[in-house]
C-alpha cells in the first residue's frame, strides 16, 4: 500500500472540467450535424450561447466556465504550456 499523499491543484480540477466540457460539446454538436468548431468560435467570438445546441445541455454545459477559461484553456493547449 502506498502513503504518499496526492496533492492537486484547483487549476488541474478546472483544467479537467473545461476539457470534459468541450469534449461534451463538441460531441453533442457533432451528433446534431454541426462543426463543433465553427459553432464554438462563433460562441466564444459573440459571446452569443445560440451558437451552441441545446441538445443533450450542450448550451447550458458551456455557458457554466467562464469564455475566459475556456479561451485560456485553448491557448495553453495549442501552445504546449
Amino acid at each position: 500500500m502506498d502513503s504518499k499523499t496526492t496533492l492537486y491543484s484547483i487549476e488541474e480540477f478546472d483544467t479537467a472540467l473545461v476539457e470534459a466540457i468541450l469534449q461534451e460539446v463538441s460531441l453533442s454538436l457533432k451528433e446534431k450535424g454541426y462543426d463543433p468548431i465553427n459553432q464554438m468560435v462563433g460562441y466564444l467570438m459573440s459571446g452569443d450561447p445560440g451558437y451552441i445546441s441545446s441538445y443533450q445541455d450542450a448550451r447550458k454545459k458551456i455557458v457554466s466556465i467562464d469564455r475566459s477559461k475556456i479561451l485560456e484553456f485553448l491557448l495553453k493547449k495549442g501552445l504546449g504550456d
